[in-house]
């Protein structure tokens, strides 16, 4: 995975652009749902849906696949609370597509690798 020293996020809004679950850890509904002023009902009905094994939440995204929360200018609208696994990318997960589309994941490498040989 990627470390953390070197990672220098772009602000690019990929890693919240690409389809897919965001899974809601427990707790994390109800941490969202008071940072918007909302009952945790009311949050799940407008932002949330049932994953396919019908045991955990997800957030909802946009028509473009882009997650929910994601505002025009690239920031979070609920940063303060977002979920862990949003915290967690790149550093816990990541996927070929998200390497592939995340500015900073693409960035070339400070230190590249040498040559196996010198001529």
């Amino acid at each position: 995975m990627t470390d953390p020293a070197t990672f220098h996020c772009q602000r690019c809004g990929a890693c919240c652009r690409v389809p897919g679950y965001v899974a809601l850890a427990p707790g994390e509904p109800e941490a969202i749902a008071a940072f918007l002023g909302l009952d945790v009902y009311a949050f799940t009905e407008r932002y949330a849906t049932l994953t396919f094994n019908r045991k955990d939440l997800s957030l909802t995204e946009g028509e473009d696949g882009r997650c929910i929360f994601l505002q025009d200018d690239n920031t979070c609208r609920i940063q303060p609370v977002k979920p862990a696994q949003c915290k967690g990318f790149p550093f816990l997960w990541s996927s070929p597509r998200l390497e592939r589309e995340c500015a900073a994941l693409r960035r070339p490498a400070r230190n590249p690798p040498l040559p196996d040989r010198l001529d």
